[in-house]
């Protein structure tokens, strides 16, 4: 029968065949996952359907023996079954111990002291940052914290993984692609292999800096989408605000380093796409709850991290320092932390002088 406008996932094609098909089998392999929250749950997922040895740390031990009893990570990631080749932990040695890469999926405020707390255990493997975010104070992103914490044989192996990928989807089997950059291209490509099944693609790149700018960006542009959704306004706004949300998030990574090139891809647009239109994401939930009057209390009181609310501060700074002006990011930080309304923000925004789209901030 026809699937046209549902929402079939691919995997119940793909499913017809074996689970793990010879292929996609990786037996031999093993990777650490460090991070127990809905996305690092489900990198655990997508590893361990293809076989690989997965060992998923988590803080405490009660959800540690939970999810392994259960099969399931009910507290972030329900009604998604657990492979049988994951197994949930509490020891970081344990967890690292012989695999041949390492997921960090801890929020981008405590990377630092994580990885210092365990800095004598890391293994000479492929490290993947997957946090999303610029730290307080340092006005780090999480690959700049890992290379300056770590010994300097370390910095070969760093890798960035970036791109549109809600948690839930990917762990459902629905096609996904995402970007892993490194400036090591043996490492990118390492990462891209033991990660690669048949719904979810992970492309290369070289473009760290892009990645990270890209990553953390987007999830203040998103609160600003959310507020904009949460304000009634329509489509042609919320464009302008992505779209020119680009433009800025560009400004930025250019300023810092990057090629630019990453902005046009699945770090850039892809996932300021996907981020900026749907109240599966937090940041954008965290918008549109501001618009409606809730006080930021309210908002960021539940269990699941909005890294956009702590990089506003820290984005409005590096703008700043990097002399590069960010107006939306800007009218974020003020109304999460200067008692901007929105209306006033929205209303601000649109009195500023238009000029040239591209050579004019």
């Amino acid at each position: 029968g026809s699937t046209h406008g549902s929402r079939r996932s691919f995997s119940s094609f793909a499913d017809t065949r074996p689970q793990s098909s010879p292929a996609m089998s990786k037996p031999n392999q093993a990777a650490a996952v460090l991070g127990g929250g809905a996305f690092g749950t489900a990198i655990a997922v997508v590893l361990g359907r293809q076989g690989i040895d997965t060992r998923l740390w988590v803080r405490r031990q009660d959800l540690a023996d939970e999810i392994n009893e259960k099969r399931e990570n009910e507290a972030y990631l329900k009604g998604v079954r657990l492979p049988d080749s994951v197994k949930c932990m509490t020891s970081v040695d344990e967890v690292v111990a012989g695999v041949d890469a390492v997921f960090f999926v801890i929020p981008s405020q405590f990377v630092r002291a994580f990885v210092v707390e365990h800095r004598a255990v890391w293994p000479l493997v492929p490290l993947v940052v997957c946090a999303k975010g610029i730290e307080n104070g340092s006005l780090q992103n999480p690959y700049e914290i890992l290379r300056d914490e770590l010994p300097g044989k370390y910095s070969d192996m760093l890798a960035v993984l970036s791109g549109p990928s809600f948690a839930g989807e990917m762990a459902q089997g629905q096609v996904t692609n995402v970007a892993v950059a490194s400036f090591n291209k043996q490492v990118a490509t390492t990462v891209q292999e033991i990660l690669t099944d048949k719904t979810f693609r992970v492309y290369t790149s070289s473009d760290v800096l892009g990645c990270e700018v890209a990553g953390a960006t987007k999830n203040v542009l998103a609160i600003a989408a959310g507020a904009v959704d949460g304000m009634g306004l329509g489509q042609n706004t919320k464009a302008a605000m992505v779209c020119r949300g680009l433009a800025e998030m560009s400004r930025l990574a250019k300023k810092l380093g990057s090629t630019g090139e990453v902005m046009a891809g699945l770090a850039g647009i892809g996932d300021l796409m996907l981020t900026c239109n749907s109240t599966l994401s937090r940041n954008f939930t965290v918008g549109r709850r501001l618009a409606t009057g809730e006080s930021l209390e309210a908002v960021t009181s539940g269990r699941s991290v909005a890294e956009g609310v702590a990089s506003a501060k820290s984005l409005r700074e590096l703008a700043e320092k990097a002399d590069v002006e960010m107006p939306i990011c800007n009218m974020v930080y003020q109304v999460l932390y200067c008692g901007k309304t929105v209306p006033v923000a929205l209303s601000e925004l649109i009195s500023r002088p238009v000029a040239d789209e591209f050579r004019d901030a």
